[in-house]
């Protein structure tokens, strides 16, 4: 069926678009990029994102809504979470409406890619646009030769590309027009969502990934997957005058070994503070009220291969 808006030309599109690419090829970025705002947190460190981040573009110059749902990225799994994260992207893959396959313009088409591109070949009716990410990092001899690289694999594996389109989220680069390039591949829908939401995320799951993000920030190599954050409650200060309010969050940040608790907390406390002065200023963003955040370091042994433990954290 045909849905048509008041005073449009053009059907109404709205549907679900995944990105997916090996770990740290732009995906979160660039869903950041396209929604204009912070939905997706971001790192250095591969395996940042454990929760499928919805993004919502509203393209009113299009007629359309593009929902983003930004996966975990795929990977070799080594422990139990890592096999939940992978079932969470392959789930997401059979769902959605068109899939973008990220690959970084700075890097080799490597093993990584072949193994998420195989996997694509696989998913017959679903149409894939490549993504070559980063172009900001290369010049255009170098950007040229990862397009032509791109275009091969396609071939090699019997991947038909919707399109091939390189884009600098940081640079700002081509990315309304990837937008553009989405829309006709969704279908005709009234929009999925109100105007003006960003993402379906509860705000909770939110402010406890803000706080993993700034958590993550310049600690030793061997922390990155242990740090896991629950929000225990938010609730407004009671109390107060309607025009100053309050929010307490109290959180608990959990680690996986006694010895990881130091690292986290820092010399008298000092690196646990700047997480939380870090995190409060973008949760702050993010909510549109001040904000008292009590932060707490937890144990919880082991959680990355306990199914008890995973089931609390929220995996």
């Amino acid at each position: 069926m045909s849905v048509h808006t008041p005073g449009s030309e053009a059907p109404h599109r709205a549907g679900f678009a995944c990105f997916v690419g090996r770990p740290n090829a732009g995906k979160s970025t660039l869903t950041n990029a396209l929604v204009g705002q912070k939905v997706a947190i971001t790192s250095t460190r591969p395996q940042t994102t454990r929760h499928t981040v919805r993004g919502i573009v509203h393209r009113p110059d299009l007629n359309a809504q593009l929902v983003l749902v930004d996966t975990p990225g795929l990977h070799k799994p080594r422990t139990l979470l890592g096999e939940r994260l992978n079932d969470i992207v392959r789930t997401t893959w059979a769902e959605v409406d068109v899939i973008g396959f990220c690959l970084p313009a700075d890097q080799k088409i490597g093993p990584g890619d072949r193994f998420i591109a195989k996997e694509l070949a696989g998913i017959r009716k679903t149409p894939k646009v490549a993504i070559v990410t980063k172009t900001d990092l290369v010049d255009s001899k170098a950007l040229a030769e990862q397009l032509l690289a791109v275009d091969r694999l396609g071939s090699e594996l019997g991947i038909e590309w919707a399109e091939i389109v390189p884009v600098s989220a940081v640079g700002d680069r081509q990315v309304t027009l990837l937008g553009d390039l989405l829309v006709p591949l969704l279908p005709e829908s009234p929009p999925l969502y109100p105007e003006g939401d960003l993402t379906d995320e509860p705000e909770q799951v939110m402010v406890a990934e803000l706080i993993r993000e700034a958590a993550l920030e310049g600690v030793r190599d061997e922390l990155p997957h242990s740090i896991a954050v629950v929000v225990e409650e938010m609730l407004p200060r009671e109390g107060r005058p309607a025009d100053r309010p309050l929010l307490d969050i109290h959180a608990n940040v959990y680690i996986e070994r006694p010895s990881q608790k130091g690292i986290v907390i820092g010399p008298k406390g000092s690196r646990l503070k700047e997480v939380g002065t870090k995190s409060r200023k973008h949760i702050e963003a993010l909510l549109g009220t001040p904000v008292f955040l009590d932060l707490h370091v937890k144990v919880a042994k082991d959680w990355q291969r306990d199914p008890r433990q995973l089931r609390r954290l929220g995996f």
